[in-house]
């Protein structure tokens, strides 16, 4: 007699993709794949969003349960398309919010291909090649940035603050050893800039530092920190005898594309670690998330240039290189190839100038008697994360063997040159000026002001003194009302999605300063959408004015 469940069993295994081949359940898997995709895309119109984006009913969602019957996959896929109605296109043109990309179609393969098969990344034994694309990657991006491929070493992990997270962590250890093992036991410090990510009081706090023991340095009027206040900071914390676990360079802030002196900051480390006679040598990491890819420039014959930028392109491209070149210098660095090479979330790199240095972080092989039987490849004997999904992995190497450097360049490039051209017309007006004038990426913030307002000498005087606080304030409300306008008009398609900052930097008296933000990293930019940027601000002005 056969057992009631079989029935049910057999339903549940037409909905998996057979492990020997068969090709009309292959075929059914290809089809509802396109049948997916295909209710996607009839959610798509002119509008940077699927469908309509209506509100959304919390309340309604925690009253869920899980039904009795099984489904099917027909069923499930419209459920799941479902989810979806309201999401912005991100790789839509008129989309310039944040640091958000669309993925190019063979890392979206590649995604697909790890998913379907699902190896983890603790051990080669359970991701065979992946373990070699992973080593692969980390060569690869070794040799752009500057480092020896044969002695780095590095890891995918869960994202940019992952990144920053083993850098700290492995610069913790460097500065008190044994505290993998022994847990905290003498007083350490994290150096950091106000502009640097603010995941930092996360890595402080769940370290175990607590955000206490951030330190935090100034930053200059183009919010690279100021290396001077740097050496101020780190000698004050070396005399009260604390350890230095780490000084966090960032390499592309996320408001404004500002870049650190790297260089300055490591010559300042050797400095003090000659003059105080350190035992250690204070881990330097470049959190370089966003600004690792223009790596790709290094080489770039700016005077040839075979690419054809604009002059004013190719001094943004200079400028940033300039720095970014230097990260060669870094101990550690972090790699988001979901933020600059155009793959899905999540696709972080951990990236080590020293590979033996995750030693500092390995665990025992008795601790894990039922793994690393056989096998040459074993990360999970250090990583944070047991279980390391191969999707970052492939679709990062997918982007990189689709753009090539050429590709990458023409891309940025372009991107740049979209940028500038924007602030070009910001700058060319008399109602608006840019507040990040002095940075090199896609991302331009700036600020919109009332008549009669003198834009030559108003960011000056609001930004140095104290008695234009309540102007400021005046302004940041005006600027905020324009967001609202521009915001609503975007959401019914008549405009261009930016976004605001509620605090771009703060005023030499401490105030925050307001900023509007257009971030581009859409490839579909182009000269019209600029245009379109420029005029909308320009009505919304008017309206609000008017209002």
């Amino acid at each position: 007699m056969t057992a009631a469940y079989r029935s049910t069993l057999e339903q549940i295994r037409l909905a998996f993709p057979q492990p020997v081949s068969n090709p009309v359940h292959d075929s059914y898997f290809v089809h509802s794949i396109l049948r997916a995709l295909d209710l996607v895309d009839g959610m798509k119109s002119k509008l940077p969003i699927l469908g309509r984006a209506e509100p959304l009913d919390y309340a309604a969602a925690v009253q869920q349960q899980l039904a009795d019957a099984p489904s099917s996959i027909e069923k499930v896929t419209a459920e799941l398309v479902g989810y979806l109605e309201g999401i912005t296109v991100f790789g839509h043109p008129r989309w310039q919010e944040n640091v958000l990309t669309q993925p190019a179609i063979p890392s979206l393969i590649g995604v697909l291909l790890s998913a379907l098969y699902n190896p983890n990344l603790g051990w080669d034994h359970t991701s065979h090649k992946v373990a070699l694309a992973e080593l692969e990657l980390a060569a690869l991006s070794a040799r752009l940035i500057g480092y020896d491929p044969a002695q780095a070493g590095g890891i995918f992990t869960f994202g940019g603050t992952g990144t920053n997270l083993y850098g700290v962590k492995i610069g913790l250890e460097k500065a008190s050893p044994g505290t993998m093992q022994r847990g905290l036991h003498e007083p350490a410090v994290v150096i950091a800039s106000d502009a640097a990510h603010y995941c930092r009081y996360n890595l402080a706090g769940w370290l175990g530092l607590g955000a206490d023991a951030l330190v935090t340095v100034p930053t200059l009027g183009n919010n690279e920190m100021d290396v001077r206040q740097l050496e101020t900071q780190a000698r004050a914390a070396l005399a009260q005898g604390k350890k230095i676990a780490a000084i966090i360079a960032t390499l592309g802030t996320t408001d404004a594309f500002g870049l650190d002196n790297l260089g300055g900051i490591v010559e300042v480390r050797d400095a003090l670690v000659k003059e105080f006679q350190l035992p250690y040598r204070p881990h330097v990491h470049a959190d370089a998330v966003i600004g690792w890819a223009w790596s790709v420039f290094n080489d770039y014959d700016v005077e040839a240039n075979p690419l054809g930028f604009r002059r004013r392109t190719l001094r943004a491209i200079a400028g940033a290189t300039h720095q970014v070149r230097h990260l060669h210098l870094a101990d550690s660095l972090g790699i988001d190839f979901h933020k600059s090479a155009f793959t899905p979330y999540i696709s972080s790199l951990f990236l080590l100038k020293d590979r033996k240095e995750f030693d500092l972080i390995s665990r025992a092989k008795e601790q894990m008697p039922y793994l690393y039987q056989f096998g040459e490849y074993r990360p999970g004997m250090f990583t944070l994360e047991t279980s390391r999904a191969g999707v970052g992995i492939l679709a990062a190497l997918a982007s990189l063997r689709l753009f090539g450097k050429l590709g990458l360049q023409a891309t940025l490039g372009h991107l740049v040159e979209m940028a500038q051209l924007l602030r070009e017309h910001l700058e060319g007006h008399a109602a608006t000026t840019v507040l990040n004038r002095d940075n090199f990426g896609t991302v331009t913030i700036f600020r919109v002001y009332p008549p009669g307002v003198d834009t030559f000498t108003i960011k000056q005087q609001e930004f140095e003194d104290p008695v234009c606080r309540d102007l400021l304030h005046k302004h940041n409300d005006y600027n905020r009302r324009i967001y609202q306008y521009l915001h609503a008009e975007a959401a019914a398609g008549r405009g261009v999605m930016l976004s605001q900052t509620d605090c771009y930097r703060l005023t030499s008296y401490g105030a925050p300063i307001v900023g509007l933000k257009s971030y581009m990293l859409s490839p579909f930019i182009d000269e019209e959408h600029v245009q379109a940027v420029v005029d909308k601000v320009l009505e919304a002005r008017e309206r609000v004015t008017s209002s």
